[in-house]
């Protein structure tokens, strides 16, 4: 479903898995330094929507998920994560209650599959979780200048320090873009918000991540996994990688060679002296930074280690240190929070 928001005079349509919204609407710097400094809106209804109703919707999705969400109060963000058996990272979902249902929103292409799983653990329990995709949208409000209140329109919001994501209906986004615009905000591209996001070292399911990513590798232990609830499948991995060992792989930020008139492809490799030791996720032109990405790598890289990704030279910043699980108490440090003044 191509984006109402793609007819805009400028608009340049994002390629790959983002396909279907805007890139950008010609100056993709300008965007990114609206929703750095002052206030922008970005399209990212080419996201799937979820939506789960039933009396029995936080305590079944707490059994099933990383995160405690039994005790999710109404209005309250939370990330969650779905595990294999074995740990691995097969769902991150962005997600809010709001009193009567559970609003998720996850990678495009992705809520079908998602919604497969849920059936099939839906046993007698009391919840109706369904794929509204086609019917709602999402939208981003970013900047400190964004407002603290949502639109009226919207039916979710699922604030954080990074932003504010939005739950629209999909055939109201038009006006809701144009609202935000008439308050100030400025419409950016989903380039822009990708920029941001690398620079902030938050790392996005299926381009940052592998079919045998650990939430330890890329610090969603930090933010998406609650460490003492109750059980839930990969519970085991993650408790045992947390108490008694480290991930094999750890997320890094790679400040890459300006000189070069490129950047890494997603997936190409990451080498050392000429070794592969892990792959590119994302990579974009930060305004302030320059050319900038994520890689996972292997734990034992040294940190001051020079690498190439893709044949770039880069340098790498620590996101998840090299002592990560192993009962080691972690803050990440998060670059480019883009919270409201005050909050």
């Amino acid at each position: 479903m191509d984006s109402p928001l793609l007819a805009r005079t400028g608009a340049v349509p994002a390629q790959g898995i983002d396909a279907g919204v805007a890139a950008h609407y010609g100056d993709p710097y300008a965007e990114q330094r609206a929703l750095a400094r002052a206030a922008g809106l970005v399209d990212r209804s080419h996201r799937g929507v979820v939506r789960i109703t039933g009396e029995d919707r936080l305590s079944w999705l707490h059994s099933l998920t990383t995160q405690d969400l039994a005790h999710l109060e109404p209005g309250s963000a939370a990330q969650a994560l779905l595990l294999s058996p074995q740990g691995h990272i097969e769902h991150h979902l962005t997600l809010v209650d709001d009193g009567t249902a559970v609003w998720a929103h996850v990678e495009p292409g992705t809520a079908a599959e998602l919604l497969a799983f849920l059936e099939s653990m839906r046993f007698l329990l009391r919840v109706e979780p369904a794929d509204v995709t086609g019917d709602y949208a999402v939208l981003t409000l970013m900047g400190p200048g964004r407002p603290g209140t949502p639109p009226d329109a919207a039916v979710a919001a699922m604030p954080d320090s990074f932003g504010t994501d939005l739950v629209v209906p999909r055939d109201r986004l038009a006006e809701v873009a144009a609202a935000a615009e008439h308050g100030g905000a400025a419409v950016a591209g989903l380039a822009a918000y990708e920029a941001l996001r690398i620079a902030a070292h938050r790392p996005r399911f299926g381009l940052d991540t592998d079919h045998r990513t650990l939430p330890h590798e890329v610090g969603w232990i930090e933010t998406a996994v609650h460490l003492n609830k109750g059980c839930y499948r990969g519970q085991e991995t993650v408790a045992r990688v947390h108490n008694l060992g480290h991930p094999p792989r750890r997320l890094i930020m790679l400040h890459l060679d300006g000189s070069e008139d490129r950047l890494p492809e997603h997936g190409a490799p990451v080498t050392r002296d000429d070794t592969p030791v892990g792959f590119v996720g994302s990579a974009a032109r930060h305004f302030e930074l320059g050319p900038v990405g994520l890689a996972l790598i292997k734990r034992t890289v040294p940190v001051d280690a020079a690498l190439r990704a893709g044949g770039v030279p880069a340098a790498q910043e620590v996101v998840v240190p090299p002592d990560a699980g192993g009962n080691v108490t972690i803050t990440l440090k998060r670059r480019g929070a883009l919270a409201r003044p005050g909050s």
